[in-house]
């Protein structure tokens, strides 16, 4: 639990590298000699880890372990190779979490929902329910799901979400009844919750800062992916009427399963493991994912700058340039602290004083509204609308039951197209920039796809009102007078039909009376003849596409960069519980509200629409660019003159010596 610069001799770096192999370095010690530094940094006193440099002098020809220059360049660009391949294996692996959250969303309302309403029987309100009761338990799961990620890591949190996703896939597939249904949704909801919430974490955390973007945002190209592949399995089990929907349902377990398997092998993320005190653990990941020994010391120093305060018996003091293990029999007082708040994931202070803790800090406070203010305007803008019910949004657009559940996978593609787009251009253009387009293709497309249902609309077969049943000649409405003038105005009425110009009562099977309804004639009692059905289909495609390119994934990968890591997991804790709680409000809210009664089904996509484009005036306002910048540096962007910080001891000109020190050695070798 100690770094310590008291001239103790070890090695650097490139000594070591000859006795390399994965990450694992020879270290043996020396005499001492006057200017030469030696950090520590271990869990216990007989597992230390040792590296140094002479600031005054670098190896020369026969030094022990120098090697020619060619052969250093050799072992870098395998050891580069190394840490890439494992950085990718891990972003592969953390995630499916996003995968599990698109294939859920995409299989079980989507796809799934149109043969689980006539397995179950279920009203308006029970399919509600059913989307809805997965999107509370996620919102819950997060909510808790920060505590758990600060107290047990990021690792151990998605050991434990891919294993609830797991149980409750497998009840899902075997539900019985509409009760069964419910609860296996609730169970599934708290995987995706916890799992939401702790990969793009886990990946920000271990990614490199020129990575870090891509890395994060394939995280939420695995999440369209999911939807997609989702897509797919729905068309191939329609036709299977009865038992269908089990298999779309089962098979989110396989998905899970693999996750839980894979990070039983994966480290813990390095900056919660300084948090624990776990020192020596995190500088063996940094070192096995980084391309030289140098990058991760350098790293591992800024971790440690920025870092809450561990355990009390891991608590670090400085003086001078003295780092030592304390505890507190033996600290002295004279020697200052290294803090960075009040409060540690690790220390006995409760939730609640934790969150006030964060809320009066005032960086954290201005990054929280603008991760926050992010996701609540990801799902605001009707994402997930489209997603959950865009089978039924085609219905309404006139295409028949199996027809939907293919377009509603397809059109899904377009978001991956946008995601990997961005995934393309996230590091070169930025975050901000990416953005701001995303959010003018949406607002765009969203006026399009409502205008092409107010076309549909107002371009359908009209209504001869001498040929009206009592009981179909209008209707409750709300930004519309409620006359039935067209055949879209007949069917969208329980109990109504449209016949030859004549809007009278019936049935799936045909109208109760003749009345004005030839038997030559067509009975019309679903979804009227639309031409404008492409346009819908057209809009939802570039909408998808431009949500992808920035709204789709960079929220996500934004709100795991911005908070501080004392604060990180809380912080990110909330801001997924605010997509998640505005999830729920929309997806439980839009068949509501897109009926005839209150905004209709054009109304709600111009709403959404207007949202989009209030929340593109803000963000062009507030978001700053964090492109290529380290963790500890984005702190920096929410700071202002005046704030009250706790300044870090460990952030003195000593400290800036030391890292410039380790910049010129690197830049030599």
């Amino acid at each position: 639990h100690a770094m310590a610069l008291d001239g103790v001799t070890g090695i650097m770096p490139w000594q070591g590298l000859a006795n390399e192999e994965g990450g694992e370095e020879d270290h043996h010690d020396g005499s001492a000699t006057l200017g030469e530094e030696r950090f520590c940094l271990s869990d216990s006193d007989d597992e230390e880890q040792k590296f140094s440099f002479r600031p005054d002098e670098a190896p020369r020809n026969g030094a022990t372990g120098y090697a020619p220059a060619w052969a250093r360049e050799g072992r870098r660009r395998v050891r580069a190779d190394q840490a890439v391949r494992k950085m990718r294996v891990i972003t592969g692996m953390a995630a499916i979490g996003g995968f599990l959250f698109g294939y859920d969303t995409g299989v079980t309302i989507s796809g799934a929902m149109l043969p689980l309403r006539h397995a179950f029987d279920l009203s308006e309100t029970q399919e509600e329910v059913v989307v809805t009761s997965t999107v509370f338990a996620a919102f819950c799961a997060s909510l808790v799901g920060g505590s758990i990620n600060a107290a047990f890591g990021r690792r151990v949190a998605i050991l434990v979400a891919s294993t609830i996703f797991t149980i409750g896939s497998l009840l899902l597939g075997t539900a019985w009844s509409y009760e069964s249904l419910v609860l296996g949704r609730i169970i599934v909801g708290i995987g995706i919750g916890l799992a939401s919430l702790t990969t793009p974490i886990y990946i920000a955390e271990l990614a490199q800062p020129q990575m870090r973007g891509t890395l994060v945002t394939i995280n939420a190209l695995l999440v369209c992916v999911g939807q997609f592949t989702a897509g797919m399995v729905d068309g191939f089990f329609a036709p299977w009427e009865h038992v269908g929907w089990r298999y779309m349902l089962g098979l989110g377990a396989l998905p899970s399963t693999i996750m839980l398997v894979g990070f039983l092998y994966l480290p813990e993320s390095p900056r919660w493991l300084v948090m624990a005190g776990k020192s020596g653990q995190a500088l063996d990941v940094l070192r096995s994912i980084r391309e030289t020994d140098q990058e991760a010391h350098e790293e591992m120093l800024d971790i440690m700058a920025a870092s809450p305060p561990p355990p009390p018996s891991a608590t670090f003091t400085l003086h001078n340039y003295d780092v030592v293990n304390t505890s507190t029999s033996n600290e002295d007082p004279a020697s200052p602290s290294v803090t960075n708040g009040d409060t540690s994931a690790f220390g006995k202070t409760h939730f609640v004083g934790r969150v006030v803790s964060m809320l009066g800090h005032a960086p954290t406070r201005r990054a929280l509204y603008l991760g926050c203010g992010m996701m609540a305007l990801q799902q605001l803008s009707g994402i997930n609308t489209v997603m959950y019910y865009a089978a039924s949004i085609y219905e309404m657009s006139g295409f028949s039951e199996t027809t939907s559940i293919w377009l509603s996978g397809f059109t899904a593609l377009a978001q991956v197209v946008g995601l990997i787009v961005s995934i393309l251009l996230v590091e070169r253009v930025g975050r901000r920039t990416l953005v701001l387009w995303s959010l003018s293709l949406v607002t765009l497309s969203l006026l399009g796809l409502g205008l092409s249902f107010f076309l549909a609309r107002t371009m359908s077969e009209p209504v001869n009102h001498e040929n009206v049943d009592d009981k179909c000649a209008s209707q409750p409405a709300l930004i519309w007078n409620g006359v039935t003038s067209y055949c879209y105005d007949c069917v969208s009425m329980d109990g109504c039909g449209f016949c030859n110009g004549a809007c009278i009562e019936g049935d799936t099977q045909g109208p109760f009376s003749s009345n004005g309804c030839p038997e030559s004639s067509t009975w019309i009692y679903s979804a009227c003849h639309n031409l404008f059905g492409y346009w819908s289909v057209l809009c939802m495609v570039l909408y998808l596409l431009g949500f992808g390119l920035g709204m789709g994934g960079l929220p996500w990968t934004i709100c795991s960069e911005i908070y501080p890591l004392q604060y990180r997991s809380l912080a990110v804790s909330f801001s997924t519980a605010t997509n998640w709680i505005c999830n729920m409000v929309v997806s439980a809210t839009f068949l509501t509200i897109s009926g005839p009664a209150i905004l209709t089904t054009y109304g709600v996509f111009w709403m959404y629409g207007s949202i989009a484009f209030c929340g593109f005036c803000w963000l062009y306002c507030v978001l700053p660019e964090t492109k290529g910048l380290s963790l500890e540096e984005i702190e920096s962007l929410f700071q202002r003159d005046g704030d009250k910080i706790n300044v870090r001891p460990m952030e003195d000109e000593n400290l800036s010596e030391q890292k410039e020190l380790v910049v010129q050695e690197r830049d030599s070798e």
